[in-house]
């Protein structure tokens, strides 16, 4: 039984300014400003509006973990995120349902640290595990 409820919709952009400016636009209010992702090549920010929770994911380097992505999909939202308080659990029933792990489960600076971890299914595409939920204060 899976135990995952949804934390946020990541969305790629190519720049960082406009795409924030566009959802502020919307009337979204930033959640958690940018934060530098050395390890993963992202910049990231969480935009909320009515309870829906947006991350902007951009790339600050040519061969970051979404440039392929970015350069395939342009600006877009590509993967659904949700919370799991019981992660290994989760992932074994996530591979059960056809879900291919495609990353290790690792430490997020935009998440508080709480690992994520990445997966992939042939027909609904891409989504990630946060372990445990956190707090933007």
């Amino acid at each position: 039984m899976l135990h995952l409820k949804v934390h946020h919709i990541g969305y790629l952009v190519k720049k960082k300014a406009k795409a924030k400016d566009a959802f502020l636009a919307l009337g979204y209010l930033v959640k958690q400003d940018w934060v530098r992702d050395e390890s993963r090549g992202i910049d990231i920010c969480f935009l909320e509006k009515d309870s829906l929770l947006i991350e902007l994911v951009c790339p600050f380097t040519g061969d970051s973990l979404v440039s392929g992505l970015l350069a395939r999909m342009k600006n877009s939202p590509y993967h659904i995120c949700y919370v799991s308080e019981h992660p290994r659990q989760d992932a074994a029933a996530l591979r059960d349902l056809g879900y291919l792990p495609i990353t290790e489960a690792q430490p997020a600076p935009a998440c508080g640290m709480h690992p994520v971890q990445f997966f992939l299914h042939p027909a609904l595409g891409m989504i990630e595990v946060l372990e445990h939920p956190f707090s933007f204060e």
